[in-house]
């Protein structure tokens, strides 16, 4: 390498590395309790009427406290579950608190919408509220992966139509679960999405977290599902084409984007360094502090501890600088010589729910498996002549205009 190709390499490593320096994303478990059941659910759920695991009094204190003592102009807050809304009490507490103290401040439910009362509703219906859920890509996959009875799907069903006629499909993400075993077809997933008036899709296969790690085999993402993911996205780019839709893969199009440019770092799987506990952070029901949900649900089924503390007390930094101390690709031998090095990420969590360990080469994890054929994807298509590829990069990279005067392949 030449001094000069050194200096440029230094230029791309310094543009891209991620370097937080306050929290702007909480991630709240008011409660464990679900009314629902699913076979890979990625927490350490309880039945519904189970009583000692919601956030006492004591502990919703302490929880607005540390919100406070954040001293933040910007925060978004996602609550998770178990099923939050049968926490809803504490869920308004949070929201009037953090509207008090909060110049600008915004909310995400993460939610089953299995059963919505009416103040649920009206808590949803606020403008500073959205709804994430979750919809196994088509009505018979989601009904028989988690639904114990055809008037359960109806419920879920309904209480999504009502969402969608009151407030439009920008209110509400739904993000598939798909177990490699049992896929949809590509165009009958479309389909359902298209139905709902949705075009962005998160393709993920059942993960290696909770109760997904007794029920799925997920240690390993199989063959069937890169060759499920390619027949997806090809649908996509025929359809957005041929038919005007707008459909992608979200996390495929985060990856193109991430190519193109450098200054993409909201997405924790691609920040280079991956720091933990740096600008977002997990509060559990019983007041502990995580540094990522993933670490929580390892906890939470008993394979590592990966707590960092009490909101009541302290932030353990000791054992979150452990953690962190490997949060980078650079000075990785492996990643050192990959091409894909400067727009990929770390992810020890992943690597210690799947290994038990973070110290094997890297060719040989999932994470990078996984972001070698995403980011070699990318490649392709960038390097592709055909027509119909071009549009949907265009699309993807939000650069509509490039699907106009792009006419050759990038070299």
């Amino acid at each position: 390498m030449t001094e000069l190709q050194g200096r440029a390499q230094s230029f791309r490593q310094a543009q891209r590395s991620y370097i937080p320096d306050q929290i702007g994303y909480l991630i709240l478990v008011p409660t464990l309790r679900c009314n629902l059941a699913c076979s890979y659910c990625q927490v350490s759920r309880v039945a519904e009427k189970a009583t000692g695991f919601d956030w006492t009094e004591e502990t919703l204190e302490a929880v607005l406290g540390y919100i406070q003592d954040l001293r933040v102009t910007k925060l978004k807050v996602e609550f998770q579950g178990g099923e939050p809304l049968l926490a809803l009490p504490l869920l308004k507490r949070v929201r009037e608190f953090c509207q008090a103290n909060i110049a600008n401040v915004e909310f995400v439910v993460c939610t089953n919408l299995q059963s919505i009362s009416q103040s649920s509703f009206e808590f949803l219906s606020h403008e500073d509220v959205t709804i994430s859920t979750s919809f196994d890509g088509t009505q018979d996959t989601h009904r028989k992966q988690r639904m114990s009875s055809d008037e359960e799907m109806n419920d879920f069903l309904g209480n999504v139509h009502q969402l969608l006629e009151q407030f439009g499909p920008n209110k509400l993400s739904a993000l598939p679960t798909l177990d490699p075993e049992h896929l949809p077809k590509a165009g009958e997933l479309l389909d359902s999405y298209l139905e709902w008036g949705m075009s962005s899709i998160f393709l993920r296969p059942v993960a290696n977290y909770g109760f997904a790690r007794k029920a799925h085999d997920a240690q390993k993402i199989s063959e069937k599902w890169y060759d499920f993911h390619g027949q997806v996205v090809g649908e996509m780019i025929h359809r957005n084409f041929q038919l005007g839709t707008h459909f992608e893969d979200f996390y495929l199009s985060l990856c193109l984007r991430r190519v193109l440019r450098s200054d993409l770092n909201g997405h924790v799987d691609l920040r280079n360094p991956s720091l933990l506990g740096r600008d977002y952070i997990v509060i559990d029901y019983d007041g502990t502090f995580y540094p990522t949900d993933e670490a929580r649900m390892l906890t939470r089924t008993g394979q590592i501890d990966l707590s960092i503390g009490h909101v009541t007390g302290e932030i353990d930094q000791s054992k979150l600088n452990t953690l962190n101390a490997c949060s980078s690709n650079y000075g990785d031998p492996e990643c050192d010589q990959c091409r894909h090095q400067v727009y990929c990420g770390r992810d020890v969590i992943d690597d210690l729910s799947r290994y038990g360990r973070i110290d094997l080469p890297r060719s040989e994890t999932e994470f990078c498996k996984r972001h070698k054929y995403m980011f070699g994807l990318v490649e392709d298509l960038l390097q592709s002549s055909d027509p119909e590829v071009h549009h949907s990069l265009a699309l993807w990279a939000g650069i509509p205009e490039w699907d106009s005067v792009l006419s050759e392949p990038i070299q």
